[in-house]
């Protein structure tokens, strides 16, 4: 018997979900992933080289309103930035829990874009201080305009600094985030990350770096970092010793112990042990405590979960057919 199943291209995608409920929508899955309500192994993943790899993220989500089954096929490829692509792609198959069926196949790459920048906002509402105000955005790409949009409906952002190697990248990154940023706060760059960071309260790591790109020093007392460059177990982006003085959260203890080279390499070196990490983002949801005073410097270390992209595509399936969104095939 031939299955039918949607298609849903980037543009159908967009179309669909929208940065606020994706922040609700990650809250809850989180909370699910943590505490049990989602069958998730860590990714598997094929270098290809040195700098670009394949990965296979599957996750069965149980618990909750909408049971969901899929799994995301992720590459990276550094060399895409000469050939005019972007150098994360994917596509996320979605499966009928009750059968094994093909019920959509979608774009990705938006869906990796947006969900998690709104994971990185779930965690700023959890863990940076009441009244944060001032941004600093490492980086100028799409995660960084993500995370912009996806901050800004958080926080009342007064001030964003921004800053990337490349000026002409930072420039017209503030040039476009002022043309569509929702908030007032002015948006300045600078030529020298330590500027940015210096005073911020909210920091924004969205880099390719496969070494740190900002110091301990340049932290103040009190800020949340949100790293989610430096994913595989040699890379990092954050100063050892920052990470070594924070107080450290991610989306997942087993893959951060085995996929961050920020948390594998400062236990290899001594820096601290695998309980630094203080807990998962979802046992926040569920209520485990996490800043304890005004001083704490908080650090979520983003890696990404199969959870958070089977979680979206079902959100966009789900929207997609109430709106009669997307193109019916039969396989």
């Amino acid at each position: 018997m031939p299955v039918r199943f949607r298609l849903l291209t980037e543009d159908d995608v967009k179309a669909v979900l929208t940065m606020d409920d994706l922040i609700e929508t990650m809250t809850s899955a989180l909370q699910r992933f943590s505490t049990g309500g989602v069958v998730q192994p860590v990714r598997s993943i094929v270098a290809v080289n040195d700098h670009s790899f394949f990965g296979v993220m599957p996750a069965y989500v149980r618990d909750g309103p909408h049971a969901s089954l899929g799994a995301k096929l992720v590459t990276l490829f550094e060399g895409n930035t000469a050939r005019r692509l972007p150098t994360h792609l994917a596509s996320i198959a979605l499966l009928d829990p009750d059968t094994g069926a093909l019920r959509a196949l979608m774009d990705g790459r938006f869906i990796t874009e947006a969900r998690t920048a709104a994971v990185s906002a779930v965690t700023s509402r959890l863990l940076a201080r009441k009244g944060a105000s001032s941004l600093a955005i490492i980086g100028s790409g799409v995660q960084a305009r993500s995370h912009l949009e996806a901050l800004s409906r958080v926080h009342q952002l007064r001030h964003v600094t921004v800053w990337s190697p490349t000026e002409a990248h930072r420039e017209q990154f503030a040039a476009a985030a002022r043309e569509s940023l929702r908030s007032s706060a002015p948006i300045q760059t600078t030529s020298h990350a330590g500027e940015a960071i210096v005073g911020a309260d909210l920091i924004v790591l969205a880099t390719s770096s496969t070494t740190p790109v900002i110091e301990s020093g340049w932290v103040k007392p009190g800020a949340h970092v949100m790293s989610v460059g430096a994913c595989r177990p040699n890379w990092r982006e954050m100063d050892p010793a920052l990470v070594a003085r924070s107080r450290l959260f991610v989306d997942s203890r087993a893959a951060a112990l085995v996929e961050s080279g920020d948390v594998v390499m400062g236990i290899q070196e001594g820096r601290f042990a695998a309980d630094h990490i203080r807990a998962e983002i979802g046992e926040l949801v569920n209520g485990t405590a996490g800043r304890t005073n005004d001083t704490d410097v908080t650090i979520f270390k983003s890696l990404g979960l199969a959870v958070e992209d089977v979680t979206s595509a079902d959100l966009a399936y789900r929207h997609a057919v109430e709106r009669g969104i997307g193109t019916e095939l039969t396989l």
